[in-house]
């Protein structure tokens, strides 16, 4: 709706800037919408998890580069449409940017001048698609360097532990012994670090440190990440990602950002707490950890997103440009549904295009997941099943354009398509 509005208000008869000008709103409205609680994914997403050609767009600027080839193409088509079946036969248009020979005449067979002003906004809108898939794919067949001394064995535990009996007796019982056991599995592997899903430890950190998990870990020398709760302060927490060492120590950690409205936090607490705390058994309160955070890990720092965190780009580009080598993820997704959560894996392959980075995916009952640097799934896991993974990935300190400059398309968009707009004006 606020894009038909402004698209009124910035009206203008050239369909070229009227393409821009709309390719610009989309965008910054996109923009602005990823900066609140209530985001899940661009249009971009549209793309994920098969057009890996388009999807390299990203690395130029992020989720706004895919987004824009996609409404610049389209809108080119609906105005090549428009002219060639929705317009008069004395044009109603502007033609001057494409003039035809029967401009203010009436054409042969009635829409000779309607026909001949399409036919340009079909072209260029061919040469577009044609120009994006070139450069995303020249950005695809790129080889992946891949020095033995950055590789990383890692594994994965889905526990599949189902929410409704994580805090029963059966539950933690299948807690201890579905991750100790798996972690255990692993090690025996050769694996240098394993990664558990979010919450996996449904407990606070104290409790964690002596869970038989980390137990394991002391026994082995494993570093594990491991998931679970932070206290911050009375009756406040947050959902975190541990970094233990093989000694069992935790070396840093990693609260998650986006938290899920009224599912883990309350909006307009100040107004509404005290009636949800009426409504709801529950006391403590989760908050979300701090923006721009550093996770140190002893093979370097790691991009680390939890669930919802996902589908926000800004945030792993962030952990990427201070330093991060490698993308961890950790998801629960228990309550969702197969095909929920296999758009929460395309999530996590945006992500890892868009950074240059390989990505490591653990879920509570899927899809968990292995995923390189081009977008490629090299292992996946079942659904609802309990499974762990071994593989090596690479860690990578490549940097991107869009994780040097950021989402710098939408503002020359922005820019050029005003400034156009008020050239048009000026002009006429």
């Amino acid at each position: 709706m606020l894009w038909a509005k402004l698209m009124n208000i910035f009206s203008t008869q050239n369909p070229l800037i009227r393409v821009l000008i709309g390719t610009a709103i989309w965008c910054a409205l996109e923009r602005i919408w990823s900066a609140g609680p209530l985001w899940w994914s661009s249009l971009s997403y549209t793309q994920s998890p098969y057009n890996f050609v388009i999807l390299h767009l990203g690395q130029i600027s992020g989720p706004t580069a895919v987004t824009a080839a996609i409404v610049a193409v389209n809108g080119l088509l609906a105005e090549a449409l428009i002219r060639a079946f929705f317009t008069p036969m004395k044009s109603q248009f502007d033609l001057t940017l494409f003039p035809s020979p029967y401009q203010g005449e009436e054409c042969p067979q009635g829409q000779g001048e309607v026909l001949h002003s399409s036919q340009p906004l079909v072209i260029i809108a061919t040469i577009l698609f044609i120009c994006c898939h070139l450069i995303g794919y020249s950005l695809y067949s790129r080889p992946l360097i891949q020095p033995s001394s950055t590789a990383l064995k890692v594994g994965i535990v889905q526990g599949n532990i189902p929410n409704r009996i994580k805090f029963k007796t059966e539950g933690k019982q299948r807690i201890r012994t579905n991750y100790t056991q798996g972690y255990l599995n692993l090690v025996s592997q050769g694996v240098e670090a394993v990664l558990t899903p979010e919450g996996a430890l449904p407990f606070f950190e104290n409790e964690i440190i002596q869970s038989p998990l980390i137990a394991a870990v002391r026994e082995k020398g494993v570093l594990a990440w491991v998931g679970g709760y932070k206290r911050q302060g009375q009756g406040r927490y947050t959902n975190s990602l541990f970094t233990f060492t093989g000694e069992g120590e935790v070396f840093s950690h990693y609260d998650k950002e986006k938290l899920v409205p009224l599912g883990e936090y309350i909006p307009f607490e100040n107004i509404l707490g005290g009636i949800i705390n009426r409504l709801s058994p529950v006391t403590a309160r989760q908050i979300p950890g701090k923006s721009n955070q550093v996770v140190k890990t002893p093979f370097g720092n790691a991009v680390v997103g939890i669930c919802y965190g996902s589908a926000f780009a800004e945030q792993f580009r962030n952990q990427t440009q201070k330093g991060g080598e490698f993308i961890l993820t950790a998801s629960n997704n228990d309550p969702y549904s197969a095909a929920m959560q296999f758009q929460h894996h395309a999530q996590d392959i945006m992500r890892a295009i868009e950074n240059d980075r390989w990505a490591v995916r653990a879920t509570n009952t899927g899809y968990s997941a292995f995923v390189n640097p081009h977008g490629k799934t090299l292992w996946i896991s079942g659904h609802d099943t309990y499974e762990t993974h071994a593989e090596t990935i690479y860690r990578r300190q490549t940097q991107t354009l869009y994780v040097r400059w950021g989402d710098w398309l939408c503002w020359i968009l922005g820019v050029l398509g005003i400034g156009l707009w008020g050239w048009e004006k000026v002009r006429s």
